[in-house]
């Protein structure tokens, strides 16, 4: 799976940085800063492109924020393709990403990954990010069996 992301700060309107305190989750990479956006964070938040917007949202049902979501950050491809998601009224998304993160390794990206916005009982935007079976190199970099489904491109 992919535990967290990281995204330039230069691909981030200062607008979205201010309104959602991005400088707190700011790091500096070799002389690059970018923001990193973790799943075992206090409040996992995570960077959408939707309807051509740029949004933050909280980052799965890990804490159990929600009691008719799944308590997960993650699905399968597989029960996205098989319509597991249709009753919720999911819509597909872009992650956008820089690098992605498991188990201690950061792993460039060089699109962003895919993913799945439902409503919570709220209405609050929830994100989940679509894993699938690793490939060979991706689960001996990782030591994961399920890897991100990534856009326009496989490691």
């Amino acid at each position: 799976m992919c535990a967290g992301i990281a995204l330039s700060w230069s691909e981030l309107p200062l607008p979205v940085i201010e309104r959602h305190a991005l400088h707190l989750r700011a790091h500096d990479r070799g002389g690059e800063r970018e923001v990193r956006f973790l799943a075992n964070d206090r409040n996992p938040r995570i960077p959408i492109w939707r309807d051509g917007q740029l949004q933050i949202v909280r980052w799965g049902n890990l804490r159990g924020h929600s009691a008719c979501l799944p308590r997960t950050a993650w699905t399968w491809k597989e029960s996205v393709d098989s319509g597991a998601w249709r009753h919720v009224d999911a819509v597909p998304v872009v992650i956008p990403a820089t690098l992605g993160y498991e188990k201690g390794v950061w792993f460039r990206i060089r699109v962003g990954v895919r993913g799945l916005l439902v409503a919570d009982e709220r209405g609050k935007a929830v994100a989940y990010m679509i894993c699938e079976p690793a490939t060979h190199y991706y689960r001996v970099m990782t030591r994961s069996d399920r890897m991100p489904v990534m856009v326009e491109e496989t490691i």
